[in-house]
């Protein structure tokens, strides 16, 4: 810096230089800049002062001139003595002492220029000594010290109350004083301003004392928040949250308490914004990371709870109480410390201030905060407030005052919700924040649930706009969020409170279940472990249920149901699992559980239902038992209890109904359980194989006789389930999907679900499936009305096209609505006119038929392929279907019973004397009630079956068309609609064999009874083993009512003439359709038909010891089932009997450890069987037996165009339905598609045809032809028989079976002997019987007018041909036979047939049959064997079953299997034209020969009868097998009877072996005779059977004597067997 006092001014002071300096300084002094001259004149001082001291200028000059300079400004008196003072320490730092003195000098010399005050206070104090201005410095220092001690120490506020007691004192009473009148917030501040000035008060003690004052008086918020608001303008912002907090900090002790007061003025300073929550939340205890600690150890506590509560202990008394006492000691050292966050937040909520209180919860673990009674019940009452106005306008239930609650006194609490959006806004939030801690205010909870309730009736009232229903939807799902995360849970925390439970399904009930069962499914599997409370109660719930259920038995239903509710009301998702649980463990507990149930809220039946739908779907349970032959017992107690429990309380059915419809949806159909029991048991509908007969009557009555003697339980108050039932399944839609999802999964049962699973199984499923389609089908038919049944069940055609369902499932669900629709016609005609006569009605009834069944027939045609209408009408096939038992016949004696129950029920009302007279009026009226509507029922069902009746008497005759043939049209019938139907259901078995019966008593044309029920009883076996348990029971069935129509017939002649004598079903001549009226001859007389029914019975025992001895656990049970059903009418000729109790026995010791099942049945039949034996009747008892003699009368066959005169006859083909294979009947399908088949069963030994196509012309020349080419035939095919074995397709079949045949012959073998032995006639009483019985036969015969044959010459001189061919034939097999060998077999059997013609190739036959039939065939047996041609069959008058007649079907057996060698089989030939009369001349003729050769046979056959006496006594070991033979002649077991597999049920394939070779001998014996004799034998039959018996007993005389060549004969078996 450039120096202001230039050195020249100095050195010429005097001169100039004062001047300049007084002129510099007046410039300095008056420049404008003020900062620039104050330091100008600073420096300018401060240089002249330093001359001085340097000694340049004299201190006097220097003070003269500063004289002069102080005037120019006022602070330069300051500036000079800043100038010393900054001088005094330069120089005080000098060490040059003249220079100090300078300054020394010029200072005193300066006095008078400043102040002495001035220098005292800048100068240093040893300065002011030298100056002399102070004494002493020392002093000077001391008392500075004090001074400033006293400036800035010494306190001028007084802080505490008793250093300033007035003031304080003062500043109290006026914060104290009586605020009511005009005193204001800012007077009282005036005046704390006032009283902190006048006694020095501190501010922040008086701010402090405010708060005090203002938490004694917490009513005067609005004078204290103003006041303190106003204050803070004077303090520093943090003032007050430092004050509040070392106010909390006071409290921290562990023994401290905050109180709540200081709380509640936080929380007021808090709302109103005074301090901010994050500036008081640091002073707060405890710490978050304490409270996130104290929250996981309240978790872990809870699970260790649940530990021990689930933990099976078993401590003794002492260690529990000692531990007990542990606990205790425990409660009380662990008092929590005070939680001031918690008590702040209560404040909070008190007040209303819900943001802050918000911020404070978010700071901890969900509901920690709420878990606090405290304040879940602040927060309840924040809640209770916020919805006092909705809930006052929608909440509040009709007749209810209620207690209004007052708003909130400050302005800051939330807005009140007055609409539903701002319920959700402000209200639901709060709810989310309290959670389960809800049910700490029940009227709360109630209020909410009111509050929904009200919501969901706005929202389904649907009439609001787009948006609003946006708002809406919205609306409900935080509605449902509300349900689960709130009230649930809450409900949950209650004390059994049942009102609850009762107002939450008041809402609940307005949703659909689908939400519902949501809301429980989350309760039950997620809510409780979401909070430690929960997980405890979970498990105290449990432990609770557990004790319960321990001691619940049927005696004390009541007090343990009453604890059961109890405990349902708060927990039922926990307890009903628990429950469940037991049930499906232990079925015994369903009964008592149930009736337990009674005391339980409509909620909790909810629940119970969602419970038993997530049992039933519980993925980790198998369905099936470990065998996997049944369905697990736990599903069945589950579907037992389901029905018990859904019939008993008024629980919802939309879920589980749809759950089954869900299950048949995936294939899944073992769920149908639970749907077959709740209908079951609500429907009172029973599905069960095991009714009686009694029952099953009364099931074909009316509705009222059904629910008396229909059913095993007594069916009383079903009305109500069985509307909630209905209803249930109407609003919901399943009735229709339910039953086609039935249909078509009983169908697909076998492939979705049949792949890996045992049979068994399969077929139980397939019946469930079954038995559930019939019994839901029935209920829907009896509850729904008509209306609702129409609507919803679509017409025939739509249910099978379109729904694929099966036709008897959609018939048997469409036939209610014909009824229906027939009915409410009917009554419309009736209305129409008032006509009264019974014709009238039925005419009117007839035209209601038409008008709705006119439709069906159309709709029918669609089912099946054109040219299945060709033999049956769609009129009668709809007819079929539609009819039920109800409408063919009235039970009678089930009314009876029923009605005469009832009176014996008054009689014992009226002889009971304690029971009071006011009951027994009302029981009598009861039944009396009862009594009238089953007579009015009877009478209603009785004029409805006449009108039926009248109505199929008019259709009748457009029913069976019969285009092809009788045959083709029974097979159709069978085939259509009696199978299908008859194992529908236990009725609809019935029904079938009814129907039979009624159209064979309208008289219906085309329709051959006798075919029907051949077809029926011929071969079982087939349908035997394709059904399933159910089927077989009801199979059984339809065959027991065919058996007992057929047994009637048989009982009495005078009922078969008068039911069958003349009616067309009894035709044996199958004409073509024109030709119906057959006269007298050509009916089935009456011992015919009883050997037709022997027949009959023969072949269902051939059926059933097939079956039994297939070892299929199939076979074998179904067939066990069928002849446990058939008992009453099968078996009644004693032999059958005892041939099927040997093989039943034989099951009962093979399957004893295999397979229980099997042998219990067989058990079962087996005792039933032996009880019956009493009943059973010798064959001869039951058909006339023949004696030996017989005349077989053939039929001649006629195809084409006959001679002059001739009607045309009808082309028909000769069927063997047993005896044919597969493989044949398919090549013979291919061959013959145009000729039709019937099958001629009606006799049981049906005469020999012969079959004729007229063409050529002369007779004689004919018969030569026919007589070489069938000897050249018959020769080739033997040999082709004899070097290829396995041409024929019964020996293909053979070749897959044949490696099994060994094991059972060696069985039959024993079993041969066995049967040798029993077969033996016991007496000679016995024989003497036999032979009058034969005479007698014989007679009777001799009158009966042989049936009228046309072209009858003919067909005897074939027949004289015939024999000699038969026998050359055989004789040239057994030279090939000897050719080949060389060996010798013994003959052990003998045929009895008129000739030998075909023994041979018959038994070879018959055995090969055997081995085929040994196997279970998969296929129906309808198998089609020879194609003969045949107009007229007649019946022979003697018993089929001695089978002396060579059945039609072995001649059609051979002409078959002689196609392939030769084509040239039949032989064409011209039936000429015979009169009638010379037909009847020869006949007689015939007749007289015959009788003239009976007479002679039998004196022969007495003789030879004594010879085997004399046999049976020489030899004891050949005797048997003789007297079997001729035992098994009598009973028919024998012989080449037309269908007969094997010799008799019980023979072994060694005996055909023997015959074989037998008929081989015979054959070639016969050779020898003359040829001449064996024509006339064969014009007469009878002669001719004797003659060959005669033969026989010889060959078995030779058998006798060369016994010894038995080994031989198993060895040619054995090499016989390989060779096949």
């Amino acid at each position: 810096m450039a120096a202001l006092l230039p050195a020249e001014w100095i050195k010429n002071w005097e001169k100039g230089g004062k001047s300049e300096f007084v002129q510099l300084c007046r410039a300095l002094s008056e420049n404008k800049n003020h900062d620039v001259g104050f330091r100008d004149i600073q420096q300018a001082l401060y240089e002249l002062a330093y001359h001085v001291v340097r000694g340049n200028l004299k201190h006097d000059q220097a003070s003269n001139v500063l004289g002069d300079v102080i005037e120019f400004r006022e602070d330069m008196p300051s500036i000079l003595a800043d100038v010393f003072c900054i001088l005094d320490i330069e120089t005080s730092c000098l060490e040059e002492k003249n220079k100090r003195d300078h300054f020394t000098q010029l200072v005193l010399a300066c006095l008078y220029l400043v102040s002495d005050t001035v220098l005292k206070e800048r100068l240093d104090p040893e300065t002011l000594e030298s100056l002399g201005l102070i004494k002493q410095s020392q002093q000077f220092n001391q008392k500075s010290v004090k001074i400033k001690t006293k400036l800035f120490y010494k306190q001028q506020k007084f802080n505490l109350l008793r250093e300033e007691n007035e003031g304080y004192a003062k500043l109290i009473a006026e914060l104290g004083q009586d605020l009511s009148g005009n005193i204001t917030s800012d007077l009282i501040l005036e005046n704390i301003k006032s009283l902190i000035g006048c006694f020095n008060l501190d501010p922040n003690r008086v701010l402090d004392i405010i708060l005090e004052v203002y938490e004694c008086r917490p009513e005067y918020d609005d004078f204290f928040v103003p006041l303190i608001e106003s204050y803070m303008y004077m303090c520093e912002p943090q003032t007050l949250c430092h004050i509040l907090g070392f106010k909390f900090k006071f409290y921290q002790d562990p023994s401290g308490e905050t109180p709540s007061s200081l709380y509640r003025v936080a929380a007021v300073l808090l709302q109103h914004n005074l301090i901010d929550l994050e500036d008081l939340y640091v002073h707060l205890l405890p710490g978050d990371n304490t409270i996130i600690e104290e929250h996981k150890r309240e978790i872990v506590e809870a699970k260790q709870i649940v530990r021990k509560l689930t933990m099976v202990v078993l401590s003794s008394e002492k260690t529990e109480e000692k531990e007990k006492e542990k606990e205790k000691e425990e409660e009380k050292t662990e008092k929590p410390p005070d939680n001031q966050k918690l008590g702040l937040l209560e404040a909070l909520l008190k007040i209303g201030d819900w943001h802050h209180s918000q911020s404070i919860m978010d700071q901890m673990p969900p509901f920690y905060a709420t878990s606090h009674k405290p304040i879940a019940i602040a927060l309840c009452q924040l809640v209770h407030v916020t919805v006092e106005p909705l809930y006052r306008r929608v909440g509040v239930p009709k007749g209810a005052k209620g207690s209004p609650i007052s708003s909130l006194p400050n302005k800051r609490a939330p807005k009140q919700a007055e609409s539903f959006e701002e319920l959700r806004k402000e209200v639901f939030n709060m709810l989310c924040y309290l959670g389960p801690h809800l049910s700490h205010d029940p009227i709360l909870f109630a209020k909410v649930v009111r509050l929904g309730k009200a919501f969901m009736k706005e929202f389904q009232s649907d009439g609001s706009k787009q948006e609003d229903k946006e708002k809406m939807e919205t609306l409900f799902s935080c509605l449902l969020s509300i349900t689960d995360q709130v009230l649930l849970p809450s409900l949950s925390l209650m004390d059994c409170n049942a009102c609850m439970s009762e107002e939450l399904w008041g809402m609940f009930k307005t949703f659909p279940y689908q939400y519902r069962y949501r809301l429980y499914g989350q309760w039950k599997n997620e809510t409780y472990n979401s909070h430690p409370l929960l997980v405890k109660v979970k498990a105290q719930t449990i432990d609770r249920a557990k004790y319960i259920m321990k001691r619940l038995t049927k005696e004390n239903v009541k007090p343990s149901g009453r604890q059961i509710g109890k405990l349902s009301h708060s927990n039922p998702t926990i307890l009903f699992d628990y429950i469940l649980s037991q049930i499906q463990k232990y079925d015994n507990l369903i009964t008592p559980v149930v009736d337990s149930l009674k005391y339980l809220t409509s909620l909790n039946y909810d629940v119970l239902a969602y419970c038993i739908i997530e049992a039933l779907a519980n993925p980790e349970k198998e369905r099936m038992k470990h065998d996997d032959t049944t369905i697990s017992s736990w599903l069945q107690s589950l579907a037992s209890f389901c029905g018990a429990v859904f019939r008993k309380y008024p629980i919802e059915l939309a879920g589980l109904l749809q759950y089954v419809a869900n299950q048949l949806k995936a294939g899944k159909s073992f769920d149908l359980l639970i749907l077959k029991e709740v209908v079951q048991k609500m429907a009172g509908i029973e599905i069960t194989e095991e009714m009686t007969m009694e029952q099953l009557e009364a099931m074909t009555g009316g509705e009222q006789l059904k629910a008396e003697g229909g059913y095993f339980g007594q069916i009383r108050n079903t009305k109500k389930s069985s509307q909630r039932l209905k209803d249930a399944l109407l609003d919901h839609d399943l009735a229709l999907p339910l039953c086609l999802l039935m249909a078509q999964q009983r169908n697909g049962v076998i492939f979705q679900e049949g792949g890996e699973k045992h049979l068994k199984l399969v077929g139980k499923l397939y019946d469930q499936c079954h038995d559930t389609l019939v019994q839901f089908g029935g209920f829907l038919a009896s509850n729904l009305s008509t209306e609702d049944y129409i609507k919803r069940v679509p017409s025939i055609d739509v249910l099978c096209n379109e729904f694929h369902t099966p036709h008897d499932a959609a018939f048997f669900l469409s036939r209610p609505m014909y009824a229906h629709h027939i009915s409410s016609k009917y009554d419309e005609l009736k209305k129409a006119e008032k006509g009264n006569k019974q014709q009238h009605k039925v005419h009117k009834y007839i035209t209601s038929c038409e008008l709705v069944m006119a439709p069906v027939h159309e709709a029918v045609i669609s089912l099946h392929l054109p040219k299945v209408w060709d033999d049956i009408s769609p009129q009668f096939y709809a007819t079929f279907w539609s009819l039920t038992m109800y409408d063919l016949a009235v039970p009678h004696s089930s009314y009876d019973r029923e009605v005469n129950k009832l009176k014996v029920q008054m009689k014992a009302i009226d002889d009971n004397q304690e029971m009071p007279p006011n009951k027994k009026k009302k029981e009598k009226e009861r039944c009396t009630a009862l009594q009238d509507k089953l007579l009015e029922e009877e009478k209603k069902q009785l004029e409805h079956v006449q009108r039926v009746l009248q109505r199929l008497k008019l259709e009748k005759d457009n029913w069976l068309l019969a285009k092809s043939t009788k045959n083709e049209t029974i097979t159709k019938f069978l085939q259509l609609c009696i199978f299908p139907r008859c194992i529908f259901s236990a009725i609809d078995a019935v029904y079938c064999a009814h129907f039979v019966e009624l159209v064979h008593q309208q008289k219906t044309p085309n329709f051959s009874t006798l075919l029907c029920y051949d077809r029926v009883f011929s071969d079982i076996i087939y349908t035997v083993a394709s059904c399933t348990e159910n089927e077989a029971s009801r199979y059984g069935r339809f065959l027991c009512c065919m058996l007992e129509t057929v047994t009637r017939w048989h009982s009495d002649r005078v009922i078969y003439e008068k039911e069958c004598g003349n009616y067309p079903g009894f035709l044996t001549i199958l004409r073509a359709t024109g030709f119906d009226g057959g006269n007298k001859a050509d009916q089935l007389d009456y011992e015919n038909f009883r050997h037709v029914v022997h027949k009959w019975h023969y072949k269902l025992t051939k059926a059933s010891v097939h079956c039994l001895e297939t070892g299929e656990y199939t076979h074998i049970r179904n067939i066990l089932i069928v002849l446990t059903k058939i008992l009453p009418w099968y078996p009644k000729v004693l032999n059958l009997g005892q041939a099927l109790e040997r093989r039943v026995h034989k099951i009962c010791q093979e399957e004893k450890e295999k397979r229980p099942d099997l042998y219990a049945l067989a058990m079962g039949y087996s005792g039933q069987l032996k009880s019956r034996k009493p009943f059973m009747i010798p064959e001869n008892e039951f058909h006339h037996k023949d004696p030996p003699a017989r005349n077989a009368v053939p039929a001649t066959v006629q195809n084409g165009p006959g001679g002059a005169g001739m009607p045309t006859s009808l082309t028909i083909n000769t069927v063997r339905l047993e005896e044919g294979t597969t493989e044949e009947t398919d090549k013979l399908k291919e061959k013959s598609q145009g000729v039709v088949k019937v099958i001629n069963k009606t006799v049981n030994a049906t005469p020999k045809v012969t079959t004729s196509n007229g063409n050529s012309a002369s007779n004689s020349k004919i018969i030569k032809e026919k007589d070489d080419k069938e000897k050249s035939g018959k020769e080739k095919d033997k040999e082709k028989k004899d070097k290829t074995p396995a041409a024929t397709p019964e020996m293909k079949a053979l070749g897959k079976d044949g490696k099994d045949k060994p094991k059972e012959e060696r069985a039959n073998k024993d079993e041969k002997a066995r049967e040798i032995k029993e077969k033996t006639p016991k007496s000679d009483k016995d024989k003497e019987k036999v032979k009058k019985e034969e005479k007698a036969s014989k007679e009777e015969k001799s009158k009966t007018v042989v049936t009228i044959i046309e072209s009858k010459s003919t067909a005897e001189k074939e027949r004289e041909k015939e024999p000699s061919r038969e026998r050359d034939l055989a004789k040239e097999m057994k030279s090939k036979e000897n050719a080949k060998g060389g060996e010798k077999v013994p003959v052990a059997g003998s045929l009895k047939s008129p000739v030998p013609r075909s023994e041979t190739s018959e038994s070879e036959r018959e055995q090969k049959r055997r081995k085929v039939d040994t196997h279970s065939s998969p296929s129906h047996s309808s198998t089609v064997k020879g194609t003969a041609v045949l107009p007229k069959v007649p019946l022979v008058s003697e018993n089929y079953s001695s089978s002396r007649v060579i059945s039609v079907h072995f001649l059609q057996d051979n002409l078959n299997e002689l196609k392939d060698s030769s084509a040239k089989h039949y032989v064409n030939h011209t039936t000429p034209t015979l009169s009638k009369s010379k037909e009847r001349e020869v006949e007689k003729k015939d007749l007289d020969k015959s009788r003239e050769r009976s007479r002679e046979r039998e004196k022969k056959d007495e003789k030879d009868r004594k010879d085997r006496k004399r046999d049976h006594s020489n030899s004891d070991r050949e005797v048997p097998q003789d007297s079997t033979k001729r035992r098994k002649e009598e009973n028919g077991t024998t012989g080449s009877s037309k269908h007969s597999k094997s010799e008799s049920p019980s023979d072994s394939p060694r005996l055909n072996e023997k015959e074989k070779d037998k008929n081989k001998s015979k054959s070639s014996g016969k050779e020898k005779g003359d040829s001449i004799k064996a024509e006339k034998m064969e014009k007469s039959s009878s002669g001719s059977k004797k003659e060959s018996r005669h033969d026989k007993e010889k060959a078995e005389k030779k058998e006798k004597r060369d016994s010894t060549g038995g080994k031989e004969e198993k060895k040619h078996h054995k090499s016989s067997d390989k060779h096949r």
